[in-house]
C-alpha cells in the first residue's frame, strides 16, 4: 500500500527511483581478546586497503566534478591512512595487548584526536581531529562489514533519503544518478534545499520521519512541485507521475527559449531577474541561465575556502572575474557576512549564546576595520571593469550604514591619492534583513543607493524562529501578512526617494510569492540561477495591475500565512 509523506517543496521537479538511505550504520563494537595477532593485523591491513580504495574513488570523482580544492580533503584522508606512525602503533597494540583490530584502531586514533583537539592555538591542526574521526569511521566500517553510505560512489538511479544533508555530501552527488532528495529536516532556505535547486534535483525536505519510514531499495516518488513523497507507489501512480515528470521536462525546455529576453509582465512592466552566486565561476552559470544581473555575490566563500584572510589582490582578481563575466550587467557584491552559521577557523570569534544575533557581518567589519578596508579597496579597484554595487549586510541602525560609508569614502580617496583609477560612481546599498531596518526604511532610503531585502533572515528575525530548527519550522511564513506589510513598507519608502528595491532571499524565486512581490512594486528579484527562467515564464502571464490589487487584499484583509497562500493559489488558477 502506498504511504504518502508530506514535507516542504524545496526544488522543482519529479524524481522516480529506488531509495538510497544515507544513514550512518551502527559502528559500535566490543573489545575482545584474540588468539592470532598475525591474522588480526592482516584483517586491519585489508580494512586500510579497502578504505584507501574508497577514498581514491571519491577523490577522483570529486576532482572531476568540483575541482582540486575539494578533492584535497580526500587526499588528506588517504595520507592519514598511510601514516606509518599511526598504523604502526595500531599494529603494535594488536600484537602486545592481543586485542581485536577495532579496539586497537579506536584506542590509537582517540589518542591522536585528543592531541589535535588540545591544540587550541593552532586551528589548522585542530581541524585534523575531524579528519582522523572520518578516517576511523571508514576503517571501522570495513572491519565490521557495515558499509558507509558514500554518495560519490552511487552508480545507478536513486533518490537520496537522509535525516539531513551537508553541503559536502550534496556536492559529491552525481546528477546523472541522483534523481531526488528526501530529508527529515530542513526548509526552503536550508543548505540542502539551496544546493538541490543549484543542481536542479527535485527535493522535498522537512518530512520529519522519512528515514524511519523508508529503507534502501524501496520504490519512491519525490514530488518537488507539491512537497510530497510516495513510498512504494502503485503502477497507476507511477504512470501518472512519469507523465507529470515528462510534462515538467517539456516545460523546462520551453523556458530555455526565454534566456535572452527581458523579463516583462503581461501588461508591460519590466523587472530585473538576477542570480545569487557564491563563487566567481558561478557567474558563468548565471549568464547561461539568463540572469540580467548578479543580485548577490556572497563574498564570505572567499574567506571560508581559505586557511587565511584573503589578500586585497586575491579578492580583486575574484571580483574582477565576476564583473567581467557579466559583460556590463550590474553585479551586487555583499561585503563579508561571516559569523552565525559561517565561522572562520583562522578568525576565532567569541562563543555566543545566540550567534545569529551576535558578533557577525557588518558588526565584525566595523570592529575589525583592517579586514573591511582590505575588502573595500579590492572592490573599488574591480569596479573599473564593470558595474559593481556594494552592499552592507546586517545593518540595524543608520549609524552603522554611515560608518561603513565613511570607511568606503576614506579608502576610495586613498586609492585616488595613490594614483589608482577609480570608477566615477559606485552605488552603496544595504541588506534589509533586520526588522528595525525595515521599519526605519523611510530614514535609510534618504541615504542608501538601493535596498536588497534578505528574506531568509528577515523572516526568522520577524517571527523569532531559527530557520534551521525543525521544531519551529512552521514559523517560516513568507506569505504572512505581517511580513508582507514590512516588505511593502520598504518598497514604498524606497520609491518615495527614487531608490530601487531588490530581494535576494529565497522568497524572490517562490512561485506564490513572486506574483505578490510584482504587485507590490519590487524592482529586482534575485534567486538561484536555476529558478530564473521559470520565474520569467511566470511573469509573462501576470498583470501588474491585477496583482497590485491582490497584494493589497492579502495585506489588508488576510490574517494568516495560509489565507494568503489560498488567495494566491485561487487567482493563479483562475
Amino acid at each position: 500500500m502506498t504511504k504518502t509523506l508530506k514535507g516542504i517543496a524545496a526544488s522543482d521537479g519529479i524524481g522516480i527511483a529506488r531509495a538510497y538511505c544515507l544513514v550512518a550504520p551502527d559502528l559500535s563494537f566490543q573489545t575482545k581478546t584474540i588468539a592470532d595477532s598475525a591474522s588480526e593485523v592482516k584483517r586491519l591491513e585489508q580494512a586500510l586497503q579497502a578504505a584507501t580504495s574508497d577514498l581514491t574513488q571519491i577523490r577522483d570523482k570529486t576532482l572531476a566534478n568540483l575541482g582540486q580544492d575539494e578533492a584535497a580533503v580526500f587526499e588528506a584522508h588517504m595520507a592519514i591512512l598511510a601514516d606509518p606512525d599511526m598504523v604502526g602503533q595500531i599494529k603494535e597494540l594488536i600484537t602486545t595487548k592481543m586485542i581485536n583490530a577495532e579496539a586497537a584502531l579506536q584506542t590509537v586514533t582517540d589518542q591522536f584526536i585528543t592531541i589535535f583537539d588540545g591544540m587550541t592555538d593552532n586551528p589548522y591542526m585542530q581541524e585534523r581531529s575531524a579528519d582522523v574521526k572520518d578516517v576511523t569511521k571508514r576503517v571501522l566500517s570495513h572491519l565490521l562489514n557495515r558499509p558507509l553510505p558514500d554518495p560519490a560512489l552511487i552508480d545507478e538511479p536513486v533518490i537520496i533519503v537522509a535525516h539531513d544533508l551537508t553541503p559536502s555530501e550534496t556536492a559529491q552527488m552525481n546528477r546523472q544518478f541522483v534523481k531526488g532528495f528526501l530529508t527529515d529536516l530542513g526548509g526552503r532556505t536550508s543548505h540542502s534545499a539551496i544546493m538541490s535547486r543549484t543542481l536542479e534535483i527535485p527535493a522535498v525536505v522537512g518530512t520529519e520521519n522519512a528515514t524511519q519510514e523508508i529503507t534502501t531499495g524501496m520504490s519512491l516518488i519525490v514530488d518537488g512541485l507539491d512537497g510530497l513523497a510516495l513510498v512504494t507507489p502503485t503502477a497507476t501512480e507511477l504512470a501518472q507521475f512519469k507523465h507529470q515528470a515528462q510534462e515538467f521536462v517539456q516545460e523546462r525546455a520551453t523556458w530555455q527559449k526565454l534566456r535572452r529576453v527581458p523579463t516583462v509582465s503581461q501588461d508591460g512592466k519590466h523587472v530585473v531577474l538576477a542570480a545569487n552566486v557564491g563563487t566567481p565561476d558561478d557567474s558563468n552559470g548565471a549568464v547561461a541561465a539568463g540572469a540580467e544581473a548578479i543580485g548577490l555575490f556572497r563574498t564570505e566563500f572567499l574567506y571560508m575556502n581559505s586557511d587565511q584572510l584573503p589578500s586585497e589582490d586575491a579578492q580583486f582578481v575574484a571580483y574582477k572575474k565576476v564583473v567581467m563575466a557579466m559583460h556590463g550587467k550590474p553585479v551586487v557584491i555583499r561585503t563579508m557576512d561571516i559569523g552565525g552559521d559561517k565561522p572562520l577557523t583562522y578568525l576565532p570569534l567569541p562563543k555566543e549564546m545566540n550567534p545569529f544575533l551576535g558578533y557577525r557581518a557588518i558588526r565584525i567589519s566595523l570592529d575589525r576595520q583592517e579586514i573591511f578596508r582590505t575588502q573595500l579597496r579590492a572592490l573599488i579597484r574591480a569596479a573599473n571593469y564593470g558595474e559593481i554595487r556594494i552592499m552592507f549586510p546586517m545593518i540595524a541602525t543608520l549609524d552603522e550604514f554611515r560608518a561603513a560609508k565613511q570607511i568606503f569614502n576614506e579608502e576610495q580617496q586613498r586609492l585616488v591619492a595613490s594614483g589608482v583609477s577609480v570608477a566615477k560612481k559606485i552605488q552603496l546599498g544595504m541588506m534589509v534583513e533586520i526588522p528595525a531596518a525595515a521599519i526605519s526604511a523611510d530614514q535609510f532610503a534618504k541615504e542608501v543607493d538601493f535596498f536588497s531585502i534578505g528574506t531568509n533572515d528577515l523572516i526568522q528575525y520577524t517571527f523569532a524562529a531559527d530557520r534551521g530548527n525543525e521544531h519551529v519550522s512552521y514559523l517560516y511564513q513568507p506569505y504572512n501578512p505581517t511580513l508582507l506589510r514590512l516588505i511593502q513598507h520598504v518598497i514604498t519608502a524606497a520609491h518615495k526617494e527614487g531608490k530601487s528595491v531588490a530581494m535576494c532571499g529565497e522568497m524572490a524565486g517562490d512561485r506564490l510569492a513572486a506574483p505578490l512581490l510584482l504587485g507590490m512594486g519590487l524592482d529586482e528579484f534575485s534567486m538561484s540561477a536555476t529558478s530564473i527562467l521559470r520565474v520569467r515564464s511566470q511573469m509573462k502571464q501576470l498583470k501588474t495591475t491585477d496583482w497590485a490589487k491582490i497584494a493589497n487584499q492579502a495585506i489588508q484583509h488576510c490574517q494568516t500565512n495560509q489565507e494568503v497562500k489560498q488567495l494566491v493559489e485561487r487567482h493563479l488558477q483562475a
